[in-house]
């Protein structure tokens, strides 16, 4: 029993660190498909098996992703190549221009107001760009609160969803006071 457990927690061991090399290789490099990825897992020493492999890349989350050459190639979970990013600030723009009726601020909130039943989608394509200027949204049936991290963002923040609401294209990304700390 005891040599059971010794060798079910080194399996454990094993699986763990090429999970975590799997990871470690498609962060760093464009993967195209699991021949390529066993292929460097071999050159480190690690061998493993068509089926094993497949089962890793669905145990840690990783997902099939164009990326900006526009090939299909693996990614960690929750990444997101340049071109997505790209695509999701242009929906935005385009739902801006769409759906935005008005838009006010104060301190650190923007309120847009759009029409019946369009604010939780509004709100979630907001979110899904992920803009560094948002703390949060909150929606409700025809408005969406826009939670700034500047104390004085709101405005700004105001302004930015009406000029993409105008052009229907993406805003210059707003400044959310941290170009110190990151330089």
């Amino acid at each position: 029993m005891n040599q059971r457990v010794q060798s079910s927690e080194r399996s454990r061991s094993k699986r763990v660190a090429r999970q975590g090399r799997i990871l470690e290789l498609i962060r760093s490099r464009e993967i195209g498909s699991q021949a390529e990825l066993a292929e460097m897992l071999a050159d480190d020493g690690i061998s493993v098996s068509q089926g094993t492999l497949s089962k890793d890349l669905l145990d840690i989350g990783a997902v099939r992703v164009r990326s900006g050459s526009g090939l299909l190639v693996y990614a960690p979970p929750g990444s997101e190549i340049a071109s997505d990013h790209a695509l999701h600030e242009q929906r935005l723009a385009r739902i801006c221009a769409e759906v935005l009726v008005s838009a006010d601020s104060s301190a650190n909130l923007a309120i847009l107001k759009t029409p019946p039943g369009a604010a939780q989608y509004f709100a979630s394509a907001i979110d899904r760009v992920a803009l560094d200027c948002v703390a949060g949204t909150i929606a409700g049936d025809d408005t969406v609160m826009v939670i700034a991290r500047r104390g004085d963002g709101g405005s700004d923040m105001a302004e930015y969803f009406v000029s993409m609401a105008r052009t229907g294209r993406p805003a210059v990304e707003i400044d959310d006071g941290n170009a110190e700390r990151r330089q």
